[in-house]
């Protein structure tokens, strides 16, 4: 029996916590796969699945080997794409997470065009606003906007994305166009709640980085919600650039201090040090980095 195969299915089994998905994945009976398992298991002399009739979890011992087979398990992989000078045809599954509005917006296009090129390969993606883990949950890539904090990753740079102050029409013709950042400090404002200090907003004057104080009723941890109540005429806010592109280009809000923008939050694509990248999601990765379209606030 090869041993490939036995990897294999316990990495699938594993990650998906099902031995059905993982025949499904394998194109092999629930059954097949079982064996593949439980001989991987006898070969080896320890248990790496705990098994029960409505679950499957991982042992200490399973959680070890799954970590240093997947590496394994995608040289294998890479090889066989090179033997068969996959370059040119790229095919498989590449799993990915993204922010849920960045993803939406700007990255769901961009997913698309790399769609059309490459009709063989498979996209899984996986949108949520908290910061998944790649090799727990079997990522491939991960999106991601902010300080990138994680050394376990490799990190590789697709753009910035610039902070927009932004207020509707009727807000600015009711409460008046403050003239400067500083009077932003007599003014109703949108606080973010995912900042460490929704209070203080920072701008770029003369070349150096100065902070004002604002304050308001609104406090929101959603960029889109916040753009929304900024165009209802309630508030001036400070949104992403991408959460607001086309209101800005409709008219529905003004942006405010364009020239004194900031662009705090990298936008990046992350992935396991330790794995070596299949020819597919190297192009995936390839294929971001020169979008224009993917970061195009980005004042690169």
């Amino acid at each position: 029996m090869d041993k490939i195969d036995r990897m294999r299915a316990f990495a699938l089994v594993a990650k998906n916590t099902s031995f059905t998905t993982a025949a499904q994945r394998m194109g092999r009976s629930a059954r097949l796969v079982s064996k593949y398992v439980a001989d991987l298991e006898n070969a080896l002399g320890v248990q790496l699945l705990n098994r029960t009739t409505r679950s499957v979890s991982l042992t200490d011992a399973g959680a070890t080997y799954l970590t240093l087979c997947e590496p394994l398990l995608d040289g294998f992989d890479e090889l066989e794409d090179r033997v068969r000078n996959e370059q040119a045809s790229l095919r498989g599954a590449i799993h990915i997470s993204a922010p849920t509005g960045f993803g939406a917006v700007r990255l769901v296009p961009s997913l698309a065009t790399f769609a059309e090129a490459h009709p063989h390969v498979e996209l899984d993606l996986r949108f949520s606003d908290q910061r998944a883990s790649i090799v727990e949950e079997g990522l491939d890539l991960a999106i991601r906007i902010g300080p990138m904090r994680d050394s376990s990753l490799k990190i590789r740079q697709l753009g910035r994305m610039p902070l927009v102050v932004c207020a509707s029409p009727a807000y600015l013709e009711r409460a008046g166009r403050p003239s400067d950042p500083q009077a932003l400090t007599t003014h109703e404002c949108i606080l973010d709640g995912n900042m460490a200090e929704p209070t203080v907003w920072r701008f770029d004057i003369g070349g150096r980085e100065e902070t004002v104080h604002v304050n308001g009723r609104f406090r929101m941890n959603a960029p889109a919600a916040s753009a929304r109540l900024a165009a209802q005429g309630a508030a001036i806010a400070r949104c992403p650039a991408y959460t607001i592109a086309e209101a800005l280009t409709s008219g529905e809000l003004v942006e405010l201090f364009s020239e004194h923008r900031i662009s705090p939050y990298v936008i990046a694509a992350l992935f396991p040090q330790n794995r070596r990248l299949t020819t597919r999601v190297r192009a995936l990765i390839e294929h971001l980095a020169n979008d224009p379209e993917l970061c195009p606030d980005d004042k690169r």
